[in-house]
């Protein structure tokens, strides 16, 4: 049901997503061969260009105007973008939705400066915005971030991690994108300061319950699903909600590191995903991502009245529900 209301959404929104589609293009275009090439294979590989939909679902609490609100949602989307491009070059990823990563299409180097180029452009966009706090918010998500890329490569391949470091490292990963996305479409379409606080911490929220289901999803989901193998985030050093509350069972704990190691054959991996999804891990990584999902509810709950309201109350439970 929420996947059809979702659908429903794009599609009244379409042309305004079109636009900023176009415009996306338009931004990653320079004078380099190597980098239009790169910068196109990774904006061609697709998504569900959910930090644009937010900006515009935000900026309907304002004044909407989507040539506007336009220079504050390709930004967004290409910050998202430069960080999936830096995050494969982290983890050593080959594929992402079932295409080659940029790294894995070129190198390292080119998949890092087609990263920063593409910072770069987010950057220069914002400019068209007049309003400084906007430009502050923006800032600000980019240092995290950063921050978060470094940190990230801290707690690689660290089993014995807090569920405080990993709540700290989806914050920079994913939610605060999310919640900067909301704040932004808010500030700059003028929206009162209360309501604009309101969608900033809705969107913290729904950005936490969505990366924890993303990370249980790379466990529960198949590799075809996925486009890539069942469990890589393990695989890679990249310990998520689940396996944290494995750990420390004497049952898990040496098939984990074995996992970590480097040198866990397929059939091994197949069996240790297996175990992992007949777990208790799984259900308690969903109620801690469905916690997180009922206080973006109860934020929405608290704006003023707008169409936009059952949207992004059909975009939240579709993100903290899904099932893939």
């Amino acid at each position: 049901m929420e996947k059809m209301k979702l659908k429903m959404l794009y599609s009244e929104m379409r042309s305004d997503l079109d636009l900023i589609e176009k415009e996306l293009e338009k931004a990653v275009n320079s004078s380099s061969d190597l980098l239009n090439e790169a910068s196109l294979h990774l904006l061609q590989a697709g998504g569900k260009r959910m930090r644009p939909v937010f900006v515009l679902l935000a900026a309907k609490f304002g004044h909407y105007q989507i040539q506007q609100m336009k220079d504050v949602a390709v930004p967004l989307e290409l910050i998202h973008m430069a960080s999936l491009v830096h995050d494969d070059v982290i983890d050593d990823s080959q594929m992402r939705r079932g295409k080659l990563t940029v790294k894995a299409q070129w190198n390292n180097r080119v998949a890092m400066y087609t990263g920063d180029f593409i910072f770069a452009r987010a950057l220069e966009y914002i400019t068209n915005i007049k309003n400084p706090l906007a430009h502050r918010i923006l800032s600000y998500t980019m240092v995290e971030i950063c921050v978060g890329e470094i940190i990230q490569i801290e707690d690689k391949f660290k089993l014995d991690q807090r569920l405080q470091d990993y709540f700290r490292r989806i914050k920079r990963k994913t939610a605060l994108l999310i919640a900067s996305s909301c704040h932004l479409g808010a500030v700059v379409s003028g929206a009162d300061e209360k309501t604009a606080n309101h969608l900033k911490r809705f969107g913290y929220y729904v950005g936490m319950s969505f990366q924890i289901i993303d990370d249980i999803l790379d466990i529960t989901s198949t590799d075809k699903e996925l486009g890539k193998p069942a469990g890589s985030d393990l695989i890679q050093g990249n310990i998520t909600l689940p396996i944290l509350f494995l750990k420390d069972s004497p049952e898990f704990r040496p098939a984990l590191e074995h996992a970590i190691s480097g040198n866990m054959t397929e059939i091994e991996r197949l069996a240790l995903v297996k175990r992992i999804r007949q777990s208790d891990a799984i259900p308690k990584s969903k109620a801690i991502s469905n916690r997180y999902l009922q206080k973006a509810l109860k934020e929405i709950d608290a704006l003023p009245s707008s169409p936009a309201k059952k949207s992004l109350r059909d975009i939240a439970l579709y993100m903290g529900k899904r099932e893939f």
